[in-house]
């Protein structure tokens, strides 16, 4: 039987400054949770901007389905957008779903401060040729979305109205990033 997952000792930091920097380096490499989701582990920022998110698609709930944090198997790929925004279905609470066969018509990618935004892109163009019809791109330090499809350029906007393409929801950009 092996032996649990007990943390190394560690020489004893000559200060103070040095234990602080060995935490650091400690907390940069990739968590449990990370390995163990696929995921970044989660950040205020991130977390607030899914949330209002969440919040503007409220009004679109008599024709879409909205789910955090929901697993996809497209085939042979296995990931977990933040938000994903499906044709309306029915919800039974008495039988609950973990993953979901059916791409979604809009998936939404927040940045993490742990991720690269081209690890993210990759991830977006991989849903885009599992089926789902788009995908934002949300960057939550540059304050912008980057709208990708397979039948256009991608479209960043930092300001004013989002139109998805595949829903028609509409969101106001500068109410996401102004702070509040």
């Amino acid at each position: 039987m092996p032996a649990p997952d007990v943390e190394a000792p560690h020489a004893p930091a000559e200060s103070l400054s040095e234990e602080v920097h060995a935490e650091d380096v400690r907390s940069e490499s990739t968590s449990t949770y990370e390995q163990e989701r696929g995921k970044p582990l989660p950040s205020l920022n991130h977390g607030h901007l899914q949330f209002l998110i969440s919040l503007t698609f409220g009004p679109y709930r008599d024709k879409y389905t909205v789910a955090s944090e929901l697993t996809l198997q497209l085939g042979n790929v296995r990931l977990t957008p933040d938000l994903c925004v499906f044709r309306k279905r029915k919800i039974t609470f008495a039988h609950d779903t973990t993953q979901v066969s059916e791409p979604p018509l809009l998936a939404v990618e927040i940045v993490s401060p742990s991720q690269s935004t081209q690890d993210v892109a990759d991830k977006i163009h991989v849903m885009l040729d599992a089926g789902v019809e788009s995908c934002w791109l949300v960057q939550p330090a540059m304050q912008t979305i980057t709208v990708y499809t397979n039948d256009a350029k991608p479209r960043t906007l930092d300001r004013g109205t989002l139109t998805d393409p595949a829903t028609d929801i509409e969101v106001s950009v500068d109410a996401l990033f102004s702070g509040e």
